[in-house]
This record gives C-alpha cells, sequence and structure tokens, in this order.
C-alpha cells in the first residue's frame, strides 16, 4: 500500500501537486539560502559587522541558514517527516547530544592550549 507524502513545506505554505513539483520547490528554497549566504559572505555588510551575544551577527545568520538547511534537508529529501515521532526524535536528540558534547571537548581542549599558551608551562601531564 502507497504511503501518501505530505506535499506542503514553509509549514504548509507551498503545496505542491506531486513529489517531483516538491521537489523542485525545496531545491529552490535551499538554493536560494544559499544564494543569500554566499552573497553576505562576499559583501560582508557593516551593518551586520555588531557583535551579539559574543560573536558578530553576521556570524549568527550564516548559523541560523544553515541549520535552516539542514533541516529541509533532513525533512524533505531524507524524508523524515514520513517516519514515526520516535524515529524523528532518536535521530534529532543523537544529534543534538552529539554535537553539544563535542563542544564540551572542544571547550575543555581549547582552555586547556590557553593556559599553557598564557601560562608558558603544561598545567596537566597525561
Amino acid at each position: 500500500m502507497a504511503h501518501a507524502h505530505n506535499l506542503a513545506i514553509l509549514r504548509g505554505l507551498i503545496k505542491f501537486k506531486s513529489n517531483t513539483q516538491k521537489i523542485w520547490g525545496v531545491l529552490i528554497l535551499l538554493s536560494i539560502v544559499t544564494a543569500v549566504e554566499v552573497v553576505l559572505g562576499i559583501y560582508k555588510p557593516d551593518s551586520l559587522m555588531a557583535h551579539v551575544l559574543g560573536m558578530k551577527l553576521l556570524n549568527w545568520i550564516f548559523i541560523i541558514l544553515t541549520i535552516v538547511k539542514a533541516y529541509y534537508i533532513t525533512w524533505d529529501f531524507m524524508h523524515m517527516r514520513d517516519e514515526t515521532k520516535g524515529l524523528r526524535r532518536a535521530v534529532v536528540w543523537t544529534a543534538i547530544f552529539l554535537i553539544l558534547y563535542l563542544i564540551f571537548i572542544l571547550l575543555q581542549e581549547g582552555g586547556y592550549v590557553f593556559d599553557v599558551y598564557k601560562d608558558g608551562y603544561i598545567k596537566r601531564d597525561f
């Protein structure tokens, strides 16, 4: 028995008649987001160089646009939308915990390297 796929993107704002149209729609959406990233990366507007939460606003925009692209690639091209809630949560939560763990490791090691360069000696010997 065939499973009917959800043929809408952007929370139902844009609806398609077939899977082929939806694939092209998502591809165009991802291309537009990528084009915005490339244009911002080339021109780097001075208005986006203000610091917000310790980083430039432009960097925050890049992070947000990358998350949007990852969401649509996973949700539509990898058909995560059509999976059960348990599988979706297992995939998403595993990735989130892995990313948080890697950030923790980077911060720990970065702090150690900073102390070594600052003080000129090895504080801990493994």
